[in-house]
């Protein structure tokens, strides 16, 4: 696509495309530093790009993802106001009664919550909402509230793998494909439950000796009044029917053939007009600078698209693997993975989601199992994200404020347990991978889920067994006293 030159700081063609990676790598290294607010390098290393004549303005705007931007805003809107009727809080509290103030239930209960909250609305929103409740389930049971933020960050960014609206990563990968809602839930769901249930069976194992109280500790639970929390029940009727019509129309958005941005705007709006509340509190709710993050990147990889440098890195890819479907999608996986767990997943997403679609434009075998490829990215940059405490945005969130709150949670602290379940999360969706590919797609989601299923009944076992024996330690500690 040609392009006049609009700026007298303009690039020589013939040094574009160095000029263009030099910025996207120094824009990338300074994002990872955290030197500087990666919302601003975003915004800045965007302007260098058109302020040099890599793009002019108009490729620049048709390079940015609305679809993805409007996902975003849309259910920032809905999740900042239902945030403010105490509902999530009520969850966490409720779940730690049920559990009866067993810690290891309690732990089960949250990971549980969080996953779930962290598929439906967004991770890092879930856990903004979860830590406060957190810290305070601790300090009743006179427990380090370190093991149950540890759970509840790997539990947030499993959880968001498995929908269209979980994690950034897929709404990108969604926005720029034909895939929708339906296809996020059907496809990787099943895997998402399996790694989950697993992940949950070994942070068990590895804290049960953190996790021993007496039966009087365990009662100083039910002080807590989970109604307390409600702060505005007839809103919270609301919140509810409208993320219920939300989601209702992200499994039914390619039926009605609508973008899953219009389903999420649709619904803030409806949210908006039935609370009768002044817009401008709402919209203090997104988060722009996220926002505006994403369009930076999207400029910023438009502009190695233009130049042609994602063709070749496509075509280095190819090369590598022969262009055979399985060991590309392998690649992605593993490749993902191990990158999402150092660097921010976004960015790298922004830069995959071109390189897969040009690879399948070079290819006629890779573009037939195009799917497949999708896959291996989404669950290979979601579930890197445990690898590290940067690794996801979520991770960040929760770190920083539990050292507000006098706890810290170093990197090899966190690093020597999330990491290896992290590999072992890329392991099980490996299998997984190649059950889907090999042999039908249905054959794989079955016994994905009966062998999770599985797995959730010996969880059910361990976890009464570890029970009585916590009681039992309880009993002894109190006698020898």
């Amino acid at each position: 696509m040609e392009q006049q030159s609009i700026s007298a700081l303009a690039i020589p063609e013939n040094m574009q495309v160095a000029f263009a990676t030099a910025v996207f790598l120094i824009t990338y290294a300074i994002i990872v530093s955290e030197k500087i607010h990666r919302s601003v390098i975003a915004f800045v290393g965007a302007a260098v790009m058109i302020l040099t004549g890599i793009l002019n303005p108009e490729l620049a705007v048709h390079y940015v993802d609305w679809n993805t931007i409007g996902l975003l805003v849309g259910m920032m809107i809905i999740v900042g106001i239902t945030r403010e009727t105490g509902l999530f809080e009520f969850l966490a509290i409720k779940a730690a009664k049920i559990a009866k103030g067993r810690p290891l239930a309690i732990m089960v209960s949250l990971a549980a919550i969080t996953a779930i909250c962290s598929a439906l609305l967004d991770n890092v929103t879930t856990v903004l909402l979860m830590v406060p409740v957190t810290f305070a389930i601790a300090r009743k049971l006179e427990l380090s509230p370190i093991p149950f933020l540890i759970v509840e960050i790997i539990s947030s960014n499993i959880g968001g793998t498995a929908t269209l609206i979980g994690d950034p990563p897929n709404i990108m990968i969604g926005s720029a494909t034909h895939l929708g809602f339906l296809d996020f839930v059907i496809n990787l769901t099943p895997v998402v439950i399996l790694i989950h249930v697993v992940t949950i069976f070994i942070l068990q194992l590895i804290y049960k000796r953190q996790m021993i109280v007496t039966p009087e500790i365990q009662e100083r639970i039910y002080d807590l009044d989970e109604t307390q929390e409600l702060k505005d029940i007839p809103l919270m009727k609301k919140c509810l029917l409208v993320m219920g019509i939300t989601i209702l129309g992200f499994f039914l958005h390619q039926f009605l053939h609508l973008e899953s941005s219009v389903i999420a705007l649709t619904g803030a709006s409806l949210l908006l007009l039935i609370t009768n509340s002044d817009p401008e509190h709402p919209l203090h709710n997104v988060e722009w600078p996220v926002i505006f993050f994403f369009i930076g990147l999207f400029v910023i990889v438009g502009a190695l698209e233009e130049v042609g440098i994602i063709e070749s890195l496509a075509h280095f890819a190819l090369e590598a693997t022969g262009g055979v479907v399985f060991p590309t999608g392998m690649l992605i996986l593993w490749v993902s993975s191990v990158a999402s767990a150092f660097v921010d997943n976004i960015p790298f997403v922004a830069t995959m989601i071109p390189l897969i679609q040009s690879m399948a434009a070079n290819n006629a075998d890779i573009n037939t199992a195009q799917n497949f490829l999708w896959w291996a990215l989404s669950l290979g940059a979601c579930l890197g994200g445990n690898g590290t405490i940067i690794g996801a945005s979520a991770n960040v969130v929760v770190i920083g404020m539990a050292e507000k709150r006098g706890s810290r949670i170093s990197f090899m602290d966190f690093f020597k347990i999330a990491f290896p379940l992290m590999i072992l999360s890329i392991v099980i969706s490996t299998a997984y991978l190649w059950l889907w590919f090999y042999l039908h797609t249905t054959v794989a989601l079955i016994s994905t889920l009966a062998l999770a299923a599985i797995m959730g009944l010996i969880l059910n076992i361990f976890n009464k067994r570890l029970a009585a024996q916590s009681v039992q330690s309880s009993s002894d500690q109190t006698k020898s006293m």
